[in-house]
């Protein structure tokens, strides 16, 4: 057998039956170690094409080491580490969109999973709807090889209705709402534009499952890879860093019911995600976004640097227990508050250097599911809602792109140019929540009406008081 189809320890390699569309650091540290054990555990062939949709970084560190890399288990009282070795080959899709498609299109792919961050899906974050005037999906409607996530898997599986082949399973580990429901809708959407007889197929035939993904996963500096190689004696130009937790809940629909041992694994296969989803989306996803926001205008680089601090603690305890708790009906058997302590000990965990700025990206594009839902149930049930008024305002002030010292803030989003004009260009606070409320892409006009009065307060107390002050208002209130 050819080396190339050897893992390090001589064995084989297993077969592809999974492509994997935006290859970064989460999908490595999360989905592949599933797999992987899921073959350790019931065998089959599930090996991984991995697809960089952008730049060719991840695929030049991967290729040399034949595609194997280090996973670093970051606890707080050591590091234990392992190498995984389940992806076979790692393309570039701006270089070789056919390849990509033709690896889509194999027979032997039975499963695409993606984590191309919720703006990669090329939809409206308020409605769920497809963005048909995104320039991306302009292109793919009109070309066969494709630029976006959503292109590329409808192109594929055109194809395979073309060959007379089953569809795959699109296996989201994105944090959307039902992301399983909402990319189906994005697919169907494109699909129809493109063939409706196309998207009659996909309906009928195709599954969807949606998921809930849940492992901290802070980026990887070269400082990691430097000390990694001196605690393992290997260079791994590609190592991942994670916490030990890891949760994986999955709807049990899959084309054919092809699909690896995920339970083997450990993971949850259950019949329904959406409670599971929303607990996490709410209760991690959205004071992960109020600490990141709020932390980094407060001057903390970390999560765990922000909650160390007892004003952040509390802050923090109290959005649980007063504003986003009770607006969550729990998984079976679930304590939702032994989930928010469990929670805090992961936040405060010193070796997971998770930064502020890393979550605050592309903000635009996970309020809605993060902050705004709960905002919305708060509002019609007539619960508190100032410590999550203060988390979008915190936004706001952030995408401003001026900090509280007036240093200037590298605000990666896909409207940043957008957002910092209409802050830049409405000096008074109340015209430039108002402007900023008034993006209909990310706030419903009725949410953004109940919104201006407190979200304007809030916006004011971090001008005149600062983020530490505000935050430890509202713990004040709690």
């Amino acid at each position: 057998m050819p080396a190339d189809r050897l893992t390090r320890s001589g064995a084989p390699k297993p077969g592809v039956g999974i492509v994997h569309l935006g290859l970064g650091a989460f999908y490595r540290a999360f989905g592949a170690v599933y797999i992987a054990d899921a073959m350790a555990a019931s065998g089959g062939d599930w090996g991984i094409t991995g697809v960089s949709l952008q730049r060719p970084d991840v695929r030049d560190a991967l290729a040399p080491q034949g595609c194997a890399y280090t996973v670093v288990s970051l606890g707080p009282d050591g590091e234990d580490t392992r190498v995984i070795e389940v992806l076979d080959d790692v393309l570039v899709a701006p270089e070789n969109p056919e390849a990509v498609l033709a690896a889509m299109a194999d027979a032997g792919v039975q499963i695409v999973t993606l984590t191309v961050t919720e703006k990669g899906y090329c939809h409206n974050p308020a409605t769920g709807a497809l963005d048909a005037g995104n320039a991306g999906i302009q292109h793919d409607i009109a070309n066969p090889l494709p630029k976006t996530a959503p292109g590329y898997l409808v192109r594929a599986l055109q194809r395979r209705q073309q060959a007379g082949l089953r569809p795959f399973t699109v296996l989201t580990c994105d944090n959307l709402p039902e992301n399983g429901r909402l990319v189906r809708g994005v697919v169907l959407e494109l699909a129809a534009l493109i063939d409706p007889a196309l998207a009659t197929w996909i309906r009928a035939k195709g599954r969807f499952p949606a998921t809930m993904v849940d492992r901290i996963t802070p980026a990887t500096t070269d400082a990691d890879i430097a000390r990694i190689e001196a605690l393992t004696g290997v260079h791994d130009a590609a190592p991942v860093l994670c916490e030990p937790f890891r949760q994986w809940v999955i709807e049990d629909d899959f084309v054919d019911g092809a699909r690896p041992d995920f339970a083997a694994a450990g993971a949850e296969m259950v019949s329904d995600v959406t409670a599971y989803e929303h607990m996490k989306l709410r209760m991690l996803n959205g004071t992960h976004s109020a600490l990141a926001y709020l932390g980094y205008l407060g001057g903390f680089e970390t999560i765990a640097d922000t909650v160390a601090d007892p004003g952040f603690a509390g802050y923090v305890r109290a959005l649980w227990a007063k504003e986003i708790a009770p607006a969550i009906a729990a998984p079976p058997g679930v304590s939702l508050s032994n989930y928010a302590d469990a929670l805090f000990d992961r936040y405060a965990n010193p070796a997971i250097r998770h930064r502020t700025w890393q979550i605050a990206m592309d903000g635009s594009q996970k309020l809605p599911q993060r902050l705004l839902g709960t905002l919305q149930e708060n509002l019609d049930d007539a619960r508190p809602i100032a410590g999550l008024s203060l988390a979008v305002a915190a936004w706001m002030r952030y995408v401003g792109g001026v900090g509280e010292n007036g240093q200037p803030i590298d605000v990666r989003d896909p409207m940043a140019g957008r957002l910092r004009a209409l802050s830049q260009t409405n000096t008074d606070a109340n015209a430039r929540v108002k402007a900023l409320l008034a993006v209909t892409e990310i706030f419903p006009p009725e949410l953004a009406n109940r919104l201006t009065d407190p979200v304007t307060e809030a916006y004011k107390n971090l001008l005149e008081m600062g983020a530490r002050a505000s935050v430890a208002a509202i713990k004040n209130l709690a």
